[in-house]
């Protein structure tokens, strides 16, 4: 069965975007020639899943939607349909898109945001693996990965890694 998979950077603090949605703060890692592993992961998805800000985020980079060549949902409560045959705008039940998702035959699926998104999911019990790019920066506020109730789960550490840049990985499944 596919897995869902979150690959997410976050502040040390546990922040991943400002209160007004910047994350210019990402930049400060940004090493030539280093991804961080990003594009051996990538090639093992063949699905993106995003909420409806985090989409809008990325288009406001002025640049193509980098999730081209995959089949996206983003999910929204205002944006319904297909933009085109790789991008449909989802307004129905997280939990079961997903879940029919983890189903059909395919590579794993990318979570790749936001938080409101990631919480519901784990809620639902629906997210195997986590990947989380520890940035070695304070934001003091603004969108946190982990905010409000979640139910207990228990995570298992497969690996991390550091950087010179000071970032720090650490890659989880849920048991």
């Amino acid at each position: 069965m596919r897995k869902v998979i979150v690959n997410i950077a976050v502040s040390l603090d546990g922040y991943i975007a400002h209160e007004d949605g910047n994350i210019d703060w990402l930049s400060m890692v940004e090493v030539p020639g280093e991804d961080y592993g990003y594009a051996t992961f990538y090639d093992t998805i063949d699905t993106v899943v995003m909420g409806r800000k985090t989409y809008e985020k990325l288009l406001s980079f002025g640049i193509p939607y980098p999730h081209s060549q995959k089949q996206s949902y983003i999910i929204s409560k205002t944006l319904s349909g297909s933009k085109n045959q790789s991008i449909v705008f989802f307004n129905g039940d997280v939990k079961t898109l997903v879940t029919d998702l983890k189903q059909l035959d395919g590579k794993d699926i990318f979570i790749d945001g936001g938080a409101q998104l990631v919480q519901s999911l784990l809620k639902e019990k629906l997210i195997d693996n986590i990947v989380i790019s520890t940035i070695p920066v304070l934001l003091g506020g603004g969108i946190r990965l982990f905010n409000g109730e979640l139910p207990f789960q228990k995570l298992q550490l497969l690996r991390t890694k550091s950087f010179d840049s000071g970032l720090v990985q650490f890659h989880y499944t849920l048991v």
